[in-house]
């Protein structure tokens, strides 16, 4: 039942928002809304516009009448270098609008960033607005197109701030079958390298200014910018084809999930964001058409339980030696199954996605991704049972290395093509001996066991005041550092009194950067998704990707939806180029004109 379910078909729809309750003590998953509530708000249209946002749609041919405080955000057409690459051999001439700044009052970096060779610092170039500022490439093709797509790219890893860059460069070579740069070039599509502020940014003031919610609200602000800047750019803004890995990953599917959400129209004015009126009213869009997601990691705020479900319910720690702290991961383990259960998903053959069917789920996503991969070229091959992966690996700068493993979890049967038979077990000590996993807890650890020093994702929480914040029930309950202004040591509170409180603010942090909180209630969600998490992916649980797929499917506005464990793949993404592009042309083609409205 899992083969063929990558395209989605369902009618446009319009629909008014529905209300959300963000005060304290609402129920995890009533925000999502569905059922007869949701489907009492759905009014069927011929063309797919959110009437929530019917007032801020584009005027004929792209216009938008701005508001005054928009006149700081106009486009200058003329502000060009051109600047000519290679791509597949041949020369294209590419216009590089450099460094946009896409809000009217960017928050000024501090010039030393954290960061640098040694653990040092690194100074950056354009500290006054380098992390709210975006390079437009437009191919010679596109030079007076008004329709082709626009491909946003963050470029953000582990949810750490993302500095401007310039991914084309002037004499440059691209292939189009490996690069993605490459690609959305040859195809005369416009790239767009968005910069956005996140944990670990130091403001100028010296305090941390990309606490979250700061990467969504930027990203919107971005696509604010180009709607309110459509007529006079090229490409189309509603054609805005959104990619991230990672951190990016997650990035844009919060940013996909959550489009027009008046959630984050205060944070959107307080930075000048294009379309936010005087009386802090929206009055542009920020939905999307696409987003091409690579291994999200993304809701943090049950990502800990999830990981330490998935490599404690088959022993997979303990087999593999990596378990330092087994009172905590069994402790967080046994937290997963109420949390999955409440979530309400379900499968492609309508049974219910809990802890009693998600290995088997994961298996046969397992097993559909070695098929479709073998299918896909007769020169793919996988091992036999007792032969060996040979998996080469290094990091940036250092020489790769290859690592034999012996196939112990997998048999083919080469003649058909087919997977006779998964062993659960002992893939999962594969995924976790080919690549260590994370600490106990793997997301929100500082502070916890006297962690000060780990790397974990802690420092995007808390006020810009405070280096980090616990955000996760268990890892507020077990802080024991001692006046780092977290935790229950510290504030006497338990995670349930502390985010009981109105004052309280980090549970909001959490919700704003999931979107698991956005999918299926009154947030225009974008309508096509390509996501793909590779098998042997140790960076986050396999059941992260799987729920965000299971939302979207329940989710009318999804037209479009591909997902799959990508075959042998890491903790990457951008390895399927000539697959996403086509994907990405497909769902263009399908659309139809975006100029009338029309579709093929």
């Amino acid at each position: 039942m899992f083969l063929g379910r990558d395209a989605l078909a369902h009618q446009p729809v319009a629909y008014q928002p529905l209300a959300r309750s963000w005060g304290k003590g609402t129920g995890r998953r009533r925000r999502l809304l569905r059922g007869a509530a949701f489907a009492s708000s759905l009014v069927l249209a011929a063309i797919a516009v959110p009437t929530s946002v019917a007032a801020a749609a584009p005027l004929p041919g792209g216009g938008h009448t701005a508001d005054p405080q928009d006149t700081a955000l106009d486009f200058d057409s003329a502000a060009y270098t051109t600047i000519t690459v290679s791509v597949d051999g041949r020369p294209v001439q590419v216009r590089w609008y450099k460094e946009i700044c896409y809000v009217a009052n960017p928050v000024a970096a501090a010039a030393q960033q954290p960061g640098g060779p040694g653990g040092g610092t690194t100074t950056i170039s354009n500290p006054a607005c380098g992390y709210q500022s975006m390079n437009v490439f437009v191919p010679e093709s596109a030079f007076g197109d008004q329709r082709t797509p626009v491909y946003f790219a963050v470029n953000n890893s582990g949810w750490k701030a993302s500095h401007i860059r310039a991914s084309v460069t002037d004499g440059a070579s691209y292939s189009s079958s490996t690069s993605n740069v490459g690609a959305v070039l040859k195809a005369g599509y416009v790239f767009v390298d968005v910069a956005n502020r996140s944990r670990g940014l130091v403001g100028a003031d010296g305090t941390a200014t990309g606490k979250a919610p700061a990467a969504v609200v930027d990203a919107k602000a971005a696509v604010r910018y180009l709607r309110l800047n459509d007529a006079a750019m090229p490409g189309s803004a509603e054609r805005i084809v959104i990619n991230g890995t990672s951190g990016g990953g997650a990035l844009v599917s919060i940013l996909g999930a959550s489009g027009n959400s008046p959630a984050y129209d205060r944070y959107l004015a307080e930075i000048g964001a294009a379309g936010i009126d005087a009386k802090g009213r929206s009055t542009l869009r920020d939905d999307v058409f696409a987003v091409n997601a690579y291994c999200p990691i993304t809701d943090l705020g049950n990502a800990d339980i999830a990981y330490e479900w998935l490599f404690n319910v088959l022993g997979t720690r303990d087999a593999t030696d990596s378990n330092p702290s087994p009172a905590d991961a069994t402790a967080l383990a046994q937290r997963f199954a109420e949390y999955e259960r409440g979530l309400g998903l379900r499968n492609p053959d309508g049974s219910r996605l809990t802890t009693a069917t998600l290995l088997d789920t994961i298996r046969m996503e397992v097993v559909r991704s070695a098929e479709t991969y073998l299918k896909a070229d007769s020169a793919h091959t996988i091992p036999a049972l007792g032969g060996t992966f040979e998996i080469t690996s290094g990091g940036p700068g250092g020489p790769p290395t290859t690592t034999s493993y012996v196939n112990d979890w997998i048999d083919v049967d080469t003649a058909t093509g087919k997977v006779r038979s998964l062993d659960m077990e002992n893939y999962l000590a594969f995924v976790a001996t080919q690549a260590k996993p994370k600490t106990t807890p793997a997301f929100d650890a500082l502070g916890v066991n006297g962690s000060t020093t780990s790397g974990t994702e802690t420092d995007l929480f808390g006020p810009p005041t405070q280096r980090y914040m616990n955000y996760t029930a268990y890892s507020w309950d077990h802080n024991d550092v001692a006046g780092d202004g977290s935790g229950l040591d510290d504030t006497g509170l338990t995670w349930k009194q502390y985010t009981a409180k109105k004052s309280t603010t980090v549970d909001d942090q959490v919700r704003l950067i999931n979107p698991m909180d956005f999918i299926g209630t009154g947030a225009d969600t974008a309508p096509n998704w390509y996501v793909r998490h590779g098998t042997r992916d140790r960076d986050t649980a396999f059941t992260v990707s799987l729920n965000l797929d299971r939302a979207l499917a329940a989710d009318k506005q999804v037209e479009n939806l591909d997902y799959r464990l990508a075959w042998n793949q890491p903790h990457a993404g951008n390895y399927d180029v000539p697959e996403a592009m086509a994907w990405i042309a497909g769902a263009v083609r399908e659309a139809g004109d975006p100029l009338t409205g029309h579709r093929s």
